[in-house]
């Protein structure tokens, strides 16, 4: 049972990594019917509505433990991630966001030394320096390019992720309280400012057609409300800087899926860039998994 458990984390990243993968592409489809932060608002609420739903359903605590805590999660992963990340996708291709979005492992690994003292490996140190290179390629500000703004969007919605992962590490060891309760009220609060910024912000009316009826339906319930919970119990049962294992998986999905559906081919330096923090988030995660198991009794 014990051996069992131990492969639970890994199981929930390797789950949600197959339901993030395809998402990118749901999501920049997507915002032909909606503005981007109405989309990710109402991404937001709906999802959090669901996570209440089941904890009323099965008895679990709803109490926050800690509203400051979770104010400043709410924040900073859903309404940072979720805004920079959405807005990216709206002059941005999606291939290229979920690149960017998803060096959050790298973003991790470096923040979780100075804020939750887990030391970086040389092996570690190897793969931050691929993952940094290939995100100066993805740059290249050597060369003029129209899609800076989204590059920039995309790079900071990774960075949000990455300091609601330690923040979500930091409190949960101080502070008592259920995953699913801290999830949900999470959500509900983060995506106050998004609706703020929607309202006004974004004058177009949104379209309720089928496809964006089921895009928010895919986006809350299973890429919000299932996904993200895998992901802050994989940060509960997991070293920081290796919850990043089930995410190398996402991006390569939705490069692959941009690439069929949207006939988005990456240029000569994109492509360098996206292989190289593949390269070095590979590195991270295969090599620290096999640390996370040596460690186990």
């Amino acid at each position: 049972m014990a051996h069992r458990n131990q492969w639970l984390p890994i199981l929930g990243l390797v789950m949600l990594a197959f339901i993030w993968g395809y998402n990118w592409v749901i999501m920049k489809t997507a915002l032909t019917f909606c503005g981007p932060f109405a989309f990710g608002a109402i991404r937001a609420v709906i999802g959090s509505m669901v996570l209440f739903f089941v904890a009323a359903v099965s008895g679990r605590s709803l109490q926050p433990g800690s509203w400051p805590a979770i104010l400043l999660l709410a924040l900073l992963q859903t309404t940072g991630f979720f805004g920079f990340s959405i807005w990216a996708l709206v002059s941005g291709g999606a291939g290229k966001t979920v690149m960017l979005v998803y060096t959050m492992p790298f973003w991790l690994l470096l923040l979780a030394w100075p804020l939750l003292g887990e030391r970086i490996h040389r092996w570690q140190a190897i793969a931050a320096g691929l993952a940094f290179c290939g995100l100066v390629f993805l740059f290249h500000p050597w060369k003029s390019h129209p899609y800076l703004a989204s590059t920039v969007l995309a790079s900071l919605a990774g960075l949000c992720w990455a300091l609601a992962g330690v923040w979500n590490k930091y409190f949960r060891a101080r502070v008592q309280v259920d995953l699913l309760a801290a999830n949900a009220w999470q959500l509900m609060a983060g995506a106050v400012p998004l609706i703020l910024i929607a309202l006004f912000v974004e004058s177009r009316a949104i379209e309720w057609t089928p496809y964006f009826i089921g895009a928010v339906a895919y986006n809350a319930v299973l890429a919000t409300a299932v996904a993200w919970s895998l992901w802050f119990f994989a940060l509960q049962e997991m070293p920081a800087g290796m919850a990043g294992l089930g995410t190398l998986t996402v991006p390569v999905l939705g490069v692959l899926a941009a690439w069929l559906q949207l006939g988005e081919v990456p240029g000569p330096w994109e492509g360098l860039g996206m292989v190289l923090i593949f390269c070095g988030l590979a590195l991270l995660s295969g090599l620290g998994a096999i640390f996370y198991r040596s460690r186990q009794p």
